[in-house]
């Protein structure tokens, strides 16, 4: 049987486009976001993120004022663009995200997951971006040029943004899996929140104020002994 053949089309069911949804936002998809920390390794470290509260704080803060924010509004701002085929909007979006890391790790974080990304999405057709392409954007395009909904598309892209940093912190508080749980579960109300707030949200609407992360992200550029890239 030729499993290509039976391959959706962009304009497949709901059903369809949900199973393309979570292959793509699967811990098995092949983009090494286990390897990153997005600073979170510094934190800990430093005992600033020490238990499931502790912990919670740092993943919400970055969701609502950080890099999950502004990943957020990239990534809703690609999906309209390849929606609408626009792909002079894209080659900027693509300039402008590569441009936003604060640090040569957070750089490396987000341009890595999405080479490996579009290289790995190819099996669902082309997307409508390609080469150096930060995550939000290559992510964003591809839901947007595939017709997956957007904000349950985003729901779901913070969401594994969150699940990751919880897997950080069971592997090095150590944070017991039962309690990593709870604080996803904790993070649906503002997980569904930002969805819907980037959901409305604009290119005048990016902004960071997670500075705590920030000078995070380049002290573990010079950390001992790290686990993480990031």
């Amino acid at each position: 049987m030729d499993c290509h053949r039976n391959r959706p089309p962009p304009t497949a069911p709901a059903e369809a486009r949900l199973l393309r949804l979570l292959t793509w936002l699967s811990p098995a998809f092949p983009v090494g976001a286990f390897s990153y920390s997005h600073g979170l390794e510094t934190v800990i470290r430093a005992g600033t993120v020490r238990d499931a509260d502790t912990l919670t704080a740092w993943i919400c803060g970055l969701i609502e004022h950080g890099g999950g924010w502004t990943d957020a509004v990239l990534f809703k701002a690609a999906w309209t663009a390849a929606a609408a085929g626009d792909a002079p909007a894209l080659a900027d979006l693509i300039e402008l995200s590569a441009a936003l890391p604060v640090s040569l790790e957070r750089r490396r974080e987000t341009l890595g997951q999405g080479e490996a990304f579009l290289h790995a999405v190819q099996a669902w057709g082309p997307s409508p971006v390609e080469g150096a392409t930060a995550y939000p954007v290559a992510f964003g395009a591809t839901c947007g040029a595939q017709a997956v909904p957007l904000e349950p598309a985003l729901a779901a892209w913070l969401h594994a943004f969150a699940a990751n940093l919880v897997s950080v912190a069971v592997r090095i508080v150590p944070l017991g899996q039962v309690a990593g749980v709870s604080v996803i579960a904790g993070l649906e109300p503002v997980i569904l929140a930002t969805a819907a707030r980037a959901a409305a949200s604009s290119l005048d609407d990016l902004g960071s104020a997670a500075i705590c992360s920030d000078i995070a992200a380049m002290r573990h550029e010079t950390l001992d002994g790290r686990l993480f890239i990031s």
